[in-house]
């Protein structure tokens, strides 16, 4: 059993080294003979440990989850250019909301995700199975849990009844579990290990910065209460509200004062983002969303070492809602493009239009407008950028409370907490707003960022109102009435490989 539990720890290692390399500029083989008894010691060590838990989250940035969550909404779409990003339709069925079960996206997702459960639940089984355990034990399978819950939540917001793995055992049921029952779980669980992580923010312990804290555990609190009705049928908006105003009150978050510090490839110091995904290049690649939206000639606008892909725009109606006084319109790129110096670069004229779905005119290279919300970095390519990515910052706090105030009639606290977010934006202040309007200011505020999907259900449900399953330009019809769409498939080799899953309805057996 020992050499067994020494096998296993010199696994966790492996995949662990390169963010431990990257980020503390170790020998790679430093702790390779480290006995397990002697292990989970020192504060490097339990970097180490924790390592891998964490890295699974570096593909939620821009690819499948991200994707799902953002290119079947109104503020992503990825158009087929000639023959460029048809890659059998996959992305053309994210927009127009007929993903099937063979979707490479679909699929990929699930297992993004799961990958992220099992790296918790087996940092979690070494943690528990030490025989000498480290005095904040406890509070370390606290964070690695709250971690597992925070991709437990994005796995069940996205396929609904999904398999409830807890535990690193070959024994642990794969069934599927209902929807409501795992936000119950999470909401348990949750309330049980928040408590036990640290209040510091990564301005005062350097060390906490990328992991999961506490006010990190109350956004995904607030999250989750926030979207209750639609995980169980029931709103519950006092709770939301409470976890958000935890977050508002702890003061240890302030609004950045300029937006895009918060996105830049130094965005480390931002003093509002509370959760992220670390990323630096070339140590720990990944974040390349430069890559998926810039036109093939902005490579000489930004001097990066490889052309990028031309893919990801923002949908026309989306670009136009915002005003032109909003700074957060400068995320979007139109127009001439020139190269760093300044220089026209000939041809390459980006249009804010983008009217058809796919088209194979060579114009349409440069339709829709590119999102620099995240700042491109110089010298950097198809490896992905420094940039860390923003999961969790305190704008989201303010914004979900206001809409649990609006929801529950308290529009003056609700103008309050969004006119905070349009100052900082350059917008004159309201005097009242609607949920349309409240989902409106979401949209310029978080655009890109993951939340879309999960908001325009939300208030979909709340409403009545289809934000959602609506049709849209270019080319989206609306969604069958039955709202199947709120949920994607249930990946067809998922079900060959687990006969206990349950396709979801509205998509064949």
């Amino acid at each position: 059993m020992k050499n067994k539990k020494i096998l296993l720890l010199l696994v966790l290692l492996v995949a662990g080294s390169s963010f431990i390399t990257s980020c503390k500029k170790l020998p790679q083989n430093t702790y390779s003979v480290v006995p397990v008894e002697n292990f989970f010691q020192t504060p490097q060590q339990i970097a180490a440990g924790l390592a891998p838990a964490y890295t699974a989250a570096t593909p939620l940035q821009t690819e499948n989850v991200f994707q799902l969550n953002e290119a079947t909404t109104d503020e992503m779409v990825i158009p087929t250019r000639g023959n460029n990003w048809y890659d059998g339709g996959e992305h053309q069925q994210l927009w127009l909301h007929t993903v099937d079960e063979n979707n490479a996206n679909d699929a990929g997702g699930w297992t993004d995700l799961s990958n992220g459960i099992t790296k918790c639940n087996f940092v979690i089984s070494i943690i528990n199975g030490l025989p000498s355990k480290p005095a904040n034990a406890p509070a370390l399978v606290a964070e690695i849990s709250v971690l597992r819950d925070y991709y437990i939540f994005l796995m069940m917001d996205l396929y609904g009844n999904i398999p409830l793995v807890t535990t690193y055992s070959t024994s642990a049921s794969l069934a599927p579990v209902k929807r409501a029952d795992i936000y119950a779980y999470l909401i348990s669980d949750l309330t049980k290990n928040v408590p036990l992580l640290s209040t510091d923010n990564a301005a005062g312990n350097a060390a906490i910065y990328g992991h999961m804290n506490q006010w990190a555990g109350d956004m995904l609190l607030a999250k989750l209460y926030l979207n209750a009705q639609v995980y169980t049928g029931t709103a519950d908006w006092a709770n939301a509200l409470k976890y958000a105003n935890l977050v508002i009150a702890s003061g240890k978050y302030s609004l950045q004062p300029n937006f895009f510090d918060n996105f830049t490839y130094s965005n480390r110091g931002s003093v509002e983002n509370i959760f992220v995904i670390p990323f630096n290049n070339p140590n720990i690649p990944g974040n390349v969303i430069q890559m998926y939206t810039l036109n093939y000639a902005n490579n000489l606008t930004y001097n990066l070492v490889n052309q990028p892909y031309n893919g990801f725009c923002a949908p026309t109606a989306f670009y136009d809602s915002f005003d032109n006084a909003d700074v957060r319109k400068n995320m979007w790129i139109i127009g001439q493009q020139n190269t760093s110096a300044g220089v026209p670069i000939a041809g390459v004229v980006l249009s804010k239009y983008v009217l058809q779905l796919s088209n194979p005119a060579d114009s349409f290279a440069y339709a829709g407008a590119r999102s620099v919300k995240y700042q491109p970095q110089p010298g950097t390519g198809s490896a992905g950028t420094s940039n860390d990515g923003v999961r969790f910052r305190l704008a989201d706090a303010y914004m979900m409370a206001a809409e649990a105030e609006l929801e529950t009639g308290d529009v003056a606290d609700a103008v309050t907490n969004v006119n905070l977010i349009r100052a900082r934006a350059g917008l004159s202040p309201l005097t009242t707003i609607t949920l349309d309007g409240l989902l409106q200011e979401r949209g310029h505020e978080f655009a890109w960022e993951g939340w879309r999907r999960n908001d325009l259900i939300r208030f979909e449900v709340a409403t009545g109102t289809l934000y959602y399953t609506g049709a849209r330009v270019p080319d989206k019809p609306a969604d069958a009435s039955d709202k199947h769409t709120f949920l994607f498939p249930i990946p067809l080799i998922q079900r060959n490989t687990n006969p206990l899953l349950v396709q979801n309805p509205g998509y064949g057996n």
